[in-house]
């Protein structure tokens, strides 16, 4: 396993991917089973446990690809950001519905038919993929039967320019380690939801994403709206040249600050100095 994320790379001590035959060793090599998820949002683990804190969460309709099951848990690899890890099988099911749809607003509920006094069967947070099937009225019917309001959906390539935007839409909610919702989440939790959101794909974690995304500035430069700032175990973003709003264990919630006051408290309490300065380009 030298040379290989164990984040995004689909083996155990036990088995690994097919797909890595070859390229590792292991003493069983497993063709993945394509499934999605089923329940509003699922938390994945680095172990079976629910004891385990959360690495990071998969929303209704993403898809998986699961190499083992026991005793009620999944292991297995996500298709959009490659994260791997062990979730609850019974929240999982086979590819028997096709997205045509994303969740725009912040959270959406469930119907039983196309009326809101209907009572409430659930919902559905930001991002979450469905299938639309048929249009009632203000509603839309989903590939499970049941109905959510048709203005809260938008199509699977629609996208939303200002992926700032989206992130201060997250002002007030709380810190959530591995948290993607507006029920909860955390620094690069904020940032890879507002970046898919624009179409832009992001990985999970901040030193993922210092690696891999935009490209850097020098600390001379002036920072502009969307330029991303990392410390070692932290990431935020912009709101223009001055202001910083970033998922925070201080404030243990989504805020936006002067980024001058930011980075000399993240400095003397928590992560250090900045690490990086990196922009989105196009």
């Amino acid at each position: 396993m030298s040379g290989f994320d164990s984040r995004r790379t689909p083996a155990r001590p036990d088995l690994a991917a097919a797909c890595l035959q070859g390229m590792i060793d292991a003493p069983r090599f497993v063709e993945g089973r394509r499934m999605r998820v089923l329940d509003e949002v699922i938390g994945l683990r680095a172990q079976p446990s629910p004891d385990c804190s959360l690495d990071t969460q998969v929303l209704h309709g993403e898809e998986v690809v699961i190499y083992d099951v026991d005793e009620g848990w999944a292991w297995g690899q996500l298709t959009s950001d490659r994260y791997v890890g062990y979730m609850p099988a019974d929240s999982l099911s086979e590819l028997d519905v096709t997205p045509s749809h994303r969740v725009q607003a912040p959270r959406t509920f469930l119907y039983p038919g196309a009326n809101m006094k209907a009572p409430v069967v659930g919902a559905l947070p930001l991002g979450a993929r469905v299938e639309v099937r048929a249009l009632r009225g203000d509603f839309a019917q989903l590939g499970s039967g049941l109905f959510v309001w048709a203005a809260h959906l938008c199509a699977l390539g629609a996208l939303q320019a200002d992926y700032v935007a989206t992130a201060e839409s997250f002002l007030g909610v709380p810190y959530l380690w591995g948290g993607k919702t507006f029920l909860g989440l955390d620094c690069s939790g904020l940032v890879q939801v507002s970046l898919q959101g624009a179409g832009i794909a992001a990985p999970r974690d901040t030193d993922m994403m210092q690696a891999e995304l935009g490209v850097e500035i020098s600390a001379d430069m002036p920072l502009r709206r969307g330029d991303l700032i990392f410390w070692k175990g932290h990431v935020g973003l912009m709101q223009d040249e001055n202001t910083l709003l970033h998922a925070n264990g201080h404030h243990m919630q989504v805020v936006s600050e002067p980024f001058a006051e930011a980075c000399a408290r993240i400095e003397a309490k928590s992560y250090g100095a900045v690490t990086a300065r990196r922009r989105l380009i196009g």
